[in-house]
């Protein structure tokens, strides 16, 4: 078994200082862990360097504020404090973890004066799936739950309690043989999986759902303008499920998955890892190492 997260050796950035790994603690009163008051961001650097830092430090800013509270630091000092966690912990290629919730000042649903708290960590993590799989192809269960209606939930913010579904569903998913799970949005049309954005290839032509009701993913934005440098045609639609047999290829991305086969959706529909998905595949790689945008 794999060593447990909260034993790992290294630093956090907790509210402005260093702390050593095992002390990041909070209290178990804290608001962010009974409402859910609490966002995050997802991060990977490659060389020591964190991909898109800035997006994602004023994407954290964002959606804290759509939670209705405020990180009480700036874009700038949230990226700096996340690549001086990146530097400490000395894993040049790295997943990065910034969260900020709401303290245990007020216990109840108003919790207008709670402290708002940011901790950022950093740890080594390889890719999201088998590596092997990857190119080859991903089997994606069919998710229960569904995406929500952007009018009952704060859907645009990657805030924490929006993937309590997401978690019931890869758990599911796994426990029946697949890697993850699509889901729909509420109107039973094509959404994401429970951590990526989800893209199809139809005679030459990248097809992807629009992102109205879950998030329009950083790695979602960067492919798009790869597939579109590449001058391949990115066509942002509705998507329904008896569409999906049309279509010759299937990746999905994400921070953690970044460009990842999909091969089979369901036990219903196929799809052959073709020519698009391996060249944005390459392409992403290149986007994201250091060496590729100094040469």
């Amino acid at each position: 078994m794999a060593q447990s997260y909260d034993r790992l050796e290294g630093v956090i950035w907790y509210d402005g200082k260093l702390v050593q790994w095992q002390d990041a603690n909070l209290h178990v009163l804290s608001h962010g862990l009974h409402y859910a008051s609490a966002v995050f961001e997802g991060e990977r650097a490659y060389g020591g360097e964190i991909f898109k830092t800035v997006e994602h430090a004023e994407r954290l800013k964002r959606s804290a504020q759509v939670l209705d509270f405020e990180i009480p630091y700036s874009v700038e000092e949230i990226v700096n404090a996340k690549q001086l966690v990146v530097d400490k912990n000395g894993k040049k290629n790295a997943y990065v973890r910034p969260i900020a919730w709401r303290g245990s000042e007020m216990m109840g649903v108003s919790a207008q004066s709670n402290t708002i708290h940011l901790a950022i960590a950093s740890w080594e993590w390889p890719s999201y799936f088998d590596p092997e799989q990857r190119l080859k192809g991903i089997k994606l269960d069919l998710a229960e739950y569904r995406r929500p209606d952007p009018k009952t939930a704060p859907c645009l913010a990657k805030a924490a309690g929006l993937y309590m579904i997401c978690t019931i569903s890869k758990h599911r998913a796994e426990r029946r043989g697949f890697a993850d799970a699509m889901m729909l949005d509420w109107q039973g049309r094509v959404a994401e999986c429970t951590g990526a954005n989800m893209f199809f290839v139809k005679d030459g032509k990248i097809h992807t759902p629009i992102a109205d009701c879950f998030l329009d993913g950083i790695t979602r934005q960067t492919v798009i303008g790869l597939a579109k440098k590449r001058g391949f045609e990115v066509i942002e639609r509705r998507i329904m499920p008896d569409e999906l047999s049309s279509f010759s290829e299937c990746f999905i991305t994400g921070s953690a998955a970044e460009v990842t086969a999909v091969s089979e959706i369901g036990g219903q529909w196929n799809f052959n890892p073709g020519g698009i998905t391996k060249q944005l595949m390459e392409d992403y790689t290149a986007a994201v190492n250091p060496q590729s945008k100094a040469a």
